[in-house]
């Protein structure tokens, strides 16, 4: 794991090559901000000019150590490049999407090598939720399942994702990591006792909740429970602070955060909302950093014995820091540094992360988590 506070094209290539020199099947995972999007070009040119497997994703910001960063560029080796696959067009048929993905992942998985699905996603994919259904049916518990949304914090459409040749959006990075045991997520965020019905959703937008317009009952509740008046107009400033909490059967708490309203005033979340879902309004003010940090740790030590180890992959849902604040979210990454140890942490600002339940190792899609997961040095 290495980062570079500014792109210095000699010292990246220099970098390369002496991996390259110890590792001759080595490939490159690169984390880019998105104020440095426009170096993704350029070193691409620089992996086929060395021919270099690399693969990566733009984010909202950088965390290397304690901090999040708006410039320079994070590389992770990978001693052997992995299968890795870089799907497009995934908007336009998700089913087929993954029945691609799991095709090509299949033949990888012959052995008993413990393995985790990684997956990077451009943030705006409107069915991430029933991409995961699908592939799950297709794999089952024989790959852990991890991820995260990559693009833009404004939610604009951008190309985020890229391999050595292409930089695309509305698509898929698929990395199968072996060996690995998955990774871990939480949020900490308190349920409040008052759940409502989603009768009417559409993907990753709520139209009615208890068969009136959304919005209108968002608005109710954010006043009755937090004396905060939201409309149009301030709404990405507030909503972030009241997300929803999708109840499931297994006592999983779903995060969902409203962040656009649409031309009919349906809220606008990222990640799906299934029709007739159970909603409740979260206590986000009441975010438990430590419980969280904690229950992280003790997800890394039951997956790999001793969490000092090795260096660590962590992504910060961007809405989570939006209502933290920049000085909470920062001595959230202090904190998590202090309780887990490790070698290094290196990650991103995500716009979604993926994890397991603890049922069965089902894969979730959630909002305001931090996720984590070892980055073995003989990957």
């Amino acid at each position: 794991m290495i980062y570079f506070s500014s792109i210095d094209k000699l010292k990246i290539e220099a970098l390369l090559l002496n991996w390259r020199t110890e590792f001759p099947n080595m490939g490159v995972l690169a984390m880019v901000p998105e104020a440095e999007k426009s170096q993704v070009l350029k070193l691409q040119a620089l992996c086929r000019r060395h021919q270099i497997p690399l693969c990566g994703a733009i984010f909202p910001q950088l965390i290397y150590g304690n901090e999040f960063h708006c410039s320079g560029i994070c590389l992770l080796r990978f001693d052997i490049m992995p299968y890795v696959a870089l799907h497009t067009g995934v908007l336009d048929d998700t089913l087929a999407s993954a029945q691609a993905i799991a095709l090509g992942v299949s033949p990888e998985l012959i052995d008993d090598i413990p393995a985790t699905l990684f997956l990077l996603l451009d943030g705006l994919l409107p069915h991430i939720s029933t991409l995961l259904d699908e592939l799950y049916l297709r794999l089952a518990n024989r790959v852990h399942y991890a991820g995260v949304n990559a693009g833009s914090e404004s939610f604009q459409a951008m190309p985020c994702l890229f391999d050595s040749y292409r930089l695309v959006g509305n698509a898929v990075l698929v990395i199968l990591l072996k060996p690995h045991r998955g990774a871990v997520l939480e949020h900490g965020y308190q349920t409040q006792a008052q759940s409502l019905h989603a009768t009417s959703t559409d993907g990753n937008r709520i139209i009615h909740i208890d068969w009136r317009p959304a919005f209108e009952v968002y608005q109710e509740l954010v006043r009755a429970e937090f004396g905060v008046d939201i409309t149009r107009e301030n709404f990405y400033s507030y909503a972030v602070h009241f997300p929803f909490g999708i109840l499931r059967a297994n006592h999983c708490t779903l995060v969902r955060i409203p962040v656009m309203l649409d031309e009919d005033n349906a809220l606008f979340c990222i990640g799906e909302v299934p029709a007739h879902s159970m909603l409740t309004l979260l206590a986000a003010p009441r975010v438990d950093s430590v419980n969280t940090v904690e229950t992280l740790q003790q997800g890394l030590t039951e997956l790999r014995g001793n969490p000092e180890a090795n260096g660590v992959l962590l992504f910060y849902c961007a809405g989570r820091r939006q209502h933290m604040g920049q000085a909470a979210a920062v001595e959230e990454l202090r904190l998590f540094s202090e309780v887990t140890r490790p070698a290094a942490v290196a990650g991103a600002l995500a716009l979604g992360e993926i994890g397991k339940s603890t049922l069965w190792g089902y894969p979730l899609f959630q909002n305001a988590t931090l996720v984590t997961a070892d980055w073995e040095i003989g990957q």
